[in-house]
C-alpha cells in the first residue's frame, strides 16, 4: 500500500529548520536537566512508598497533603488524577523499617481525616475477605444465621468481587441487597459491623533507595548496550559510518524525550525505560529502511550525487515513513489521552519520541552521511591536486633539457 507515488520532496533541502529545532530542543533539555539537578526519578529509582486512592467525592488535594505532613516525615507529593476521583499519594525514599510502616502511617492518617464516624466498625471498601468473614462469623451467629465456614468465606467473596467490580468502592450498604445469599437479616448484621468508608485504597507499592538505585544503574545500563549493540550490527550490515550516523540519531533523540520530562516536570520510572527502548528500536528500524534504500540505490548505479541518491530514497521510502509512524502515533496519542494516569509517562515517551525519531531518521541521520561523504570527497581531491604541480614540473624540465643545444668543443 502507497500513499505517496514517485514524489520528489527536497527534504535535505529543509533540513536546516530541523536541526536547528533539534539543537533548540537538546539544548533546553540539558539546561532544564541542569537547572533541576537531574531528571525527575519515581520510586523505582529513587525509593519510596506510592499509594492509589480513589475516593467517593474528589477530596482537594491540599487537604490530603496537609493532613499526610502532620503525620509523615519527608517529601509528600498528592498527585490528582484526572477525570476522576483518585489520587497518587507517594512520600520521597527513606529507610526500609519506615517504608513498611508508611502504608499504615498513610491509612491511619486518611481514616482520622475523611472518616470521621466509624465508630469502631469495618470499613468494608478496605477490609480483605479474610477480616470481613471474621468480622461476621460471631454477629451472624447471635442473630441466629447459621453459616458454615465455606458459606461465610463465600458471603465476604461475594461482597469484595463487587466492591472490586465497582472502582473497590460501596458508596451504599443497601447495594449488596442484590447481591446473591444476603438476605435483610445478613443485610443488618453487616450494618451493624462494617460502614462504607469514603475512599479505597486502590494499590500500595513501595520501594527502598538502595534497590531504586540498583535498577536506575541497570537501566542506564540497558540502554547503553542497547545503542552499542546497534552500533556493532549496523556496522557490520552497512558501513561503520551509518551505524554511527544511526546511533547519533537515536541518541538525539533518547537525549530530547529525557529533555522533555524534565522541562515538563514528568517522573522517569521503569514505564519510560521501556517507552524509551521501545523508542530506540522503533527509531533505529526507521533509519535501517531509509539506508537499506540508500545503499541498493548506490549498488544500482542510480546518477547523481551522493545527496541526490540519499534525498531519493526518503522519497521512495516515504510511504512505508507515513503509515508506520502514522498509525503508531495515533495509538501512542490515544494512550496518552485516555490510558491513565499510570501509563501517562509511558505513552507521553512514545508521543514524543515518535515523532521526534522520525525526523530524525530523514534531518539528522541521513545529513551525517552527506556530510561524512563530502569529507571524504575531498579528501581524495587533495592528493590529485597536490601531484597536479610535480607533474607540470617534471613536463617542464622535460621541455627545458629538449630544447637545450648541444655545446661545441674544439678540437
Amino acid at each position: 500500500m502507497e500513499i505517496f507515488k514517485q514524489t520528489n520532496f527536497d527534504f535535505l533541502g529543509k533540513k536546516w529548520p530541523f536541526i536547528i529545532l533539534s539543537l533548540v530542543l537538546t539544548a533546553a533539555g540539558l539546561l532544564s536537566l541542569w537547572i533541576k539537578g537531574g531528571p525527575r526519578y519515581g520510586i523505582d529509582f529513587t525509593g519510596g512508598a506510592l499509594m492509589d486512592v480513589n475516593f467517593v467525592k474528589r477530596p482537594p488535594a491540599e487537604a490530603i497533603r496537609s493532613a499526610l505532613r502532620k503525620k509523615i516525615s519527608g517529601e509528600i507529593e498528592v498527585q490528582e488524577v484526572s477525570n476522576s476521583q483518585e489520587v497518587l499519594i507517594s512520600t520521597g525514599a527513606r529507610d526500609e523499617q519506615a517504608l513498611q510502616a508508611a502504608r499504615t502511617d498513610m491509612i491511619d492518617t486518611l481514616n482520622a481525616t475523611f472518616n470521621h464516624s466509624s465508630g469502631g466498625k469495618l470499613d468494608i471498601n478496605n477490609a480483605p475477605q479474610s477480616a470481613l468473614a471474621d468480622s461476621l462469623r460471631q454477629p451472624l451467629a447471635n442473630e441466629g444465621v447459621a453459616l458454615s465456614d465455606d458459606q461465610l468465606q463465600a458471603l465476604a467473596k461475594g461482597i469484595t468481587n463487587y466492591r472490586d467490580a465497582h472502582s473497590g468502592l460501596i458508596r451504599n450498604l443497601d447495594e449488596l441487597s442484590s447481591l446473591p445469599g444476603i438476605t435483610p437479616k445478613i443485610l443488618n448484621v453487616i450494618k451493624q459491623q462494617c460502614f462504607a468508608g469514603t475512599f479505597t485504597i486502590r494499590s500500595y507499592e513501595f520501594v527502598g533507595p538502595k534497590i531504586g538505585a540498583d535498577l536506575r544503574r541497570q537501566a542506564i545500563n540497558v540502554v547503553l548496550i542497547a545503542l552499542g549493540a546497534m552500533l556493532v550490527y549496523i556496522a557490520f550490515r552497512f558501513e561503520w559510518i551509518y551505524g554511527v550516523a544511526a546511533v547519533i540519531a537515536v541518541f538525539h533523540d533518547t537525549i530530547i524525550t529525557i529533555g522533555l520530562f524534565s522541562i515538563f516536570n514528568k517522573r522517569i520510572d521503569l514505564t519510560v525505560i521501556a517507552a524509551l527502548l521501545t523508542l530506540v528500536g522503533y527509531s533505529m528500524n526507521d533509519t535501517i529502511v531509509t539506508f537499506d534504500r540508500i545503499r541498493e540505490n548506490l549498488r544500482l548505479g542510480v546518477r547523481g550525487s551522493f545527496s541526490n541518491i540519499v534525498n531519493l530514497s526518503i522519497n521512495q521510502t516515504l510511504s512505508r515513513t507515513v503509515l508506520t509512524s502514522g498509525l503508531t502515533f495515533l495509538t501512542a496519542l490515544s494512550l496518552f489521552l485516555f490510558g491513565g494516569q499510570v501509563l501517562n509517562g509511558f505513552s507521553f515517551a512514545l508521543v514524543v519520541g515518535i515523532i521526534i525519531g522520525t525526523y530524525s531518521s530523514i534531518f539528522i541521520a541521513s545529513p551525517i552521511l552527506i556530510f561524512w561523504q563530502n569529507m571524504a570527497e575531498r579528501r581524495n581531491r587533495r592528493p590529485r591536486m597536490a601531484a597536479a604541480p610535480v607533474e607540470n614540473r617534471a613536463r617542464s624540465a622535460a621541455r627545458s633539457v629538449k630544447n637545450v643545444k648541444p655545446v661545441r668543443t674544439a678540437k
